[in-house]
């Protein structure tokens, strides 16, 4: 049994991960799906750092070790919460996104408004992220969306811990494949992971929301990455 953290990405709450624990906690695993301040938790005056605190809270919560899950932003968010937790964290597995730079704002990639970053709906998307999505699913995770507020979009990424760097990490690849984020990795496109010691990479045939489109396999996939 492993106690697995999931962190949902930009506009998502808890909720998003529904049908990927469920299978996880037939597997046997402890899980637990965290939902952020600001996307769908307290007001929206919430910060980086309060949703940091979140995950923290999250990870403290154990008797043991975690293995934390971020989507899409959100590995940005594990990443900094394993920084903090090196001790109490013993695998990343980060779905559709990899960490930001140090001194990088965390997600600031769309149109802020009175304070908030709102989802931009699906022409951003379209192509192979949400190729695998119909009509229905779209307006339900649009009707759901929360959004971000700009302290959140605009806070900036801090890592404070070398030791984050021996934490293995998988990059979990659904719109684009192994070897291309292999390859992004090795010209330096992903700076947070090249003194990394460990980073494996999974495939899994989806757009960039495989929680909603392929959940079963996703949590086949968590689950097997993280024994």
């Amino acid at each position: 049994m492993k106690h697995i953290i999931l962190a949902p990405g930009l506009w998502l709450d808890g909720t998003a991960w529904s049908n990927v624990e469920t299978p996880l906690r037939d597997a046997g695993h402890a899980v637990a799906s965290v939902t952020l301040p600001g996307q769908g938790l307290g007001a929206n005056t919430a910060t980086l750092q309060d949703q940091l605190d979140a995950v923290l809270a999250a990870i403290d919560s154990l008797d043991a070790p975690a293995v934390l899950v971020g989507h899409s932003a959100a590995s940005t968010l594990v990443w900094l919460a394993a920084d903090r937790r090196p001790e109490r964290v013993e695998r990343v597995l980060m779905v559709g996104g990899f960490p930001a730079t140090g001194g990088d704002e965390y997600a600031a990639f769309f149109d802020i408004a009175e304070g908030l970053m709102p989802f931009p709906g699906w022409e951003p998307f379209a192509g192979p992220d949400s190729d695998d999505m119909d009509d229905r699913l779209k307006q339900t995770v649009a009707a759901g969306a929360h959004p971000v507020p700009e302290g959140v979009a605009k806070g900036k990424v801090e890592y404070l811990d070398e030791r984050r760097r021996d934490i293995p990490v998988v990059l979990v690849c659904p719109e684009y494949s192994p070897e291309d984020a292999q390859a992004w990795l090795a010209e330096g496109s992903m700076p947070e992971l090249v003194s990394v010691r460990s980073v494996s990479f999974a495939n899994i045939e989806s757009g960039h929301w495989p929680m909603f489109t392929r959940p079963a396999q996703l949590a086949e996939l968590i689950g097997a990455a993280a024994a």
